[in-house]
């Protein structure tokens, strides 16, 4: 028999959500370059099938499936392992990369605005975990990655409510690994600075701000979509099978920034 490749995803079939573009967009590109079939759940239906289309043209060899679908709302996440069941697929592989944000003092925000952040950026991930979990337990060789935030390790200018969100994120994360260890499931998270998407475009287009960025960013630039998506990939390999409950820095050194 052989053995397939521990630096290869070749027979796995990868959930992305937040597909469609920047960092979901990326890990989507990595894990097909690695040989993983992907599964793409963004909210905009004309513009992911666009997507969907365009990788399976650079991508012949992955099979590609896309569901339109809003995380933010329960049903709608129900409805998307409704639609996994139907595609009879042996998911092995489930990126939670959805997330929101509106940036504000602590006290602007409405309590409902709160509560909506919280729903998008951590209740839905905990819920897409746990609906994955009887099909990822199938495969017994499973990986969950978490896209967090330096926000959710430290102090930024991202507003409360995200930062409690992605702190919340990666001890889901430590939960979640200690919990199902024993089910054949990895679980970890990533945590990104700065990375140019256009979320992050308004914010960088300010020259000062840009500045200060730069300033506390030992790699003195921005990070990549790709970067952040080469992190997710290893955290999918098998050979990262011994890694579990972790929560990588993509940041350019911000976290080890000191005076």
């Amino acid at each position: 028999m052989t053995t397939p490749s521990r630096w290869r995803l070749e027979g796995r079939t990868a959930l992305v959500t937040g597909a469609s573009r920047g960092i979901g967009l990326a890990c989507a590109r990595e894990l097909a370059v690695l040989g993983a079939d992907v599964l793409l759940v963004a909210r905009d239906e004309a513009h992911l099938g666009s997507v969907r289309d365009e990788l399976a043209e650079e991508f012949p060899a992955s099979a590609w499936h896309a569901c339109a679908a809003d995380l933010a709302v329960a049903e709608q996440r129900l409805e998307v392992f409704d639609w996994i069941a139907d595609l009879d697929v042996e998911l092995s592989l489930l990126v939670n990369n959805v997330g929101a944000n509106e940036v504000r003092p602590a006290l602007d925000y409405a309590l409902a605005e709160v509560r909506e952040l919280i729903e998008t950026n951590l209740v839905s991930a905990f819920d897409m975990c746990r609906l994955a979990h009887p099909l990822l337990v199938e495969h017994g060789h499973a990986a969950i990655v978490n896209v967090g935030s330096v926000s959710g390790l430290t102090h930024v200018r991202t507003g409360a409510p995200y930062g409690m969100s992605k702190a919340a994120l990666h001890q889901l994360t430590r939960n979640l690994a200690c919990e199902w260890a024993e089910d054949g499931i990895r679980v970890n998270a990533v945590a990104p600075w700065y990375i140019r998407t256009r979320r992050t475009e308004g914010a960088l287009a300010d020259a000062d701000y840009l500045d200060e960025v730069l300033l506390r960013t030992p790699m003195g630039r921005i990070g990549e979509p790709d970067e952040v998506a080469a992190a997710v990939a290893f955290l999918c390999l098998p050979a990262a099978s011994y890694i579990t409950g972790e929560c990588i820095a993509v940041d350019g050194g911000f976290l080890r920034y000191g005076f």
